[in-house]
């Protein structure tokens, strides 16, 4: 089984986009024991034959570069020899993840890395990719703007860490065929928000990922793999499917709503 994990802050606060110090710590021992390879985001995903290698591999990725990151998630992945990928708002490093200056309900505000936090752990061997500029619904702007968003955020991050950016996370897991056109022209690897494991027939820009918030309970990792475990993914898979969709038509609905409603 392959499949690329997908964290974002590491906190007490038990938001759906933060993992608990103590899980994380326990996921660490699990991606050390010996039972998944850790491998670089590209690496797995270019292995298109799931026979060729191990037969339980993961890739680590962590969005919005959260000042965890580099405080705490990094070292101890460091430390232990796991390679991971950090996606960056180039518009919000050293910033917040109040994107566009909006805080959502349920949703911590918390410090970004900075510059020299995010080339810090780069000289270190922490891998950089993109995740636009300032973490907008990409699909909901015009295809010039999303494209700045996403070509202007990689070229931000080239510029001022110094680093090639081939790897992209699209910001809310929204993609178009539009879009993920661009991410297609721009980068080599695009990563979604579909809560799956990897495929042999996936498309590199469309990138399934498993969200590990699901997975903090001290037994959740046990069955890795197994039938059961697979069954629990896709059990988990149909509900967020519904829970995004009714998402997006509350979106697209406020869009539409006349101002002051």
């Amino acid at each position: 089984m392959r499949a690329v994990l997908t964290y974002h802050s590491i906190d007490d606060s038990g938001s759906p986009i933060s993992v608990s110090p103590e899980a994380f710590t326990r996921h660490v021992r699990w991606l050390t024991s010996g039972h998944v390879t850790v491998e670089p985001l590209d690496a797995l995903v270019r292995a298109t034959d799931s026979r060729d290698g191990p037969p339980h591999r993961v890739a680590l990725t962590f969005d919005d570069g959260f000042a965890n990151f580099s405080a705490s998630a990094w070292p101890r992945l460091r430390d232990a020899g796991l390679p991971a990928t950090v996606f960056l708002v180039s518009g919000h490093v050293g910033g917040t993840n109040a994107w566009g200056g909006q805080r959502v309900p349920g949703i911590p505000v918390l410090p970004l890395m900075s510059w020299d936090e995010a080339g810090h752990c780069a000289s270190e061997g922490a891998s950089i990719g993109a995740h636009s500029r300032t973490h907008p619904h990409l699909p909901a702007i015009t295809a010039s703007d999303a494209r700045a968003e996403m070509e202007g955020g990689r070229q931000d991050l080239c510029n001022r860490l110094g680093v090639p950016v081939s790897a992209f996370a699209y910001p809310y897991g929204d993609v178009s065929p539009a879009v993920a056109a661009t991410a297609m022209s721009t980068f080599d690897i695009a990563c979604t928000t579909e809560y799956r494991a990897l495929s042999g027939d996936d498309l590199r820009h469309l990138v399934p990922r498993i969200d590990m918030y699901y997975f903090q309970a001290s037994d959740a990792l046990a069955d890795w793999g197994t039938l059961a475990f697979r069954r629990r993914v896709a059990r988990r898979r149909a509900l967020r499917a519904v829970r995004q969709g009714l998402s997006a038509l509350s979106f697209s609905s406020s869009r539409r709503a006349p101002k002051g409603l």
